[in-house]
């Protein structure tokens, strides 16, 4: 009796320790979403340039196209601005912007700066879109079918090598 006292602990703690294992293992950039393989929310902003235009969701109804989160406060957004500026300079699909929780001037400023790799921006304010979208934080990038369903999405800033090695397949993919 006395060495069953004994065992139990071990046991529940050697199953603790799997556990641990197990998420040690695991990418933290790649939560999974319960958007993914779901339609997008619909929204309707105004541009980020121009608030007298409206960019909207069923707009892109139609087009594989791919929503990019930002902000000119996130420190990652710069470390991913290079690679999504190369990236669509392919021409590959429509990138929309979403600035989140940012000011039109600091946004239109850091694209001055840095560059502007988007078709448009629409301009998320209140950030209740990226909400809608399930953002954590910035950057977010989301790829989305012709029929406006969301095929991928990505925590974190984009590389190169994720845009081969994930995106660009994909693309193949929805266009094929």
């Amino acid at each position: 009796m006395r060495s069953l006292r004994f065992v139990i602990p071990l046991g529940l703690f050697a199953v603790l320790i799997a556990f641990l294992w197990r998420g040690l293992a695991l990418d933290p950039h790649e939560v999974p979403s319960p958007l993914v393989n779901k339609p997008a929310p619909s929204f309707a902003l105004t541009r980020l340039d121009d608030a007298g235009q409206s960019i909207r969701q069923v707009d892109m109804l139609g087009k594989v196209w791919m929503l990019n989160v930002w902000a000119s406060w996130c420190v990652a957004c710069r470390q991913e601005h290079a690679t999504l500026v190369a990236f669509s300079q392919t021409k590959a699909l429509p990138i929309i912007g979403l600035n989140y929780k940012d000011t039109r001037s600091e946004g239109l400023g850091w694209l001055g700066q840095f560059g502007n790799p988007y078709d448009a921006s629409a301009f998320d304010q209140d950030g209740r879109v990226g909400i809608d979208f399930g953002v954590y934080g910035v950057p977010e990038t989301f790829v989305i079918d012709k029929r406006g369903v969301i095929r991928f999405k990505q925590i974190g800033p984009l590389t190169p090598e994720l845009i081969e090695s994930r995106i660009r397949p994909l693309l193949k993919e929805l266009d094929g």
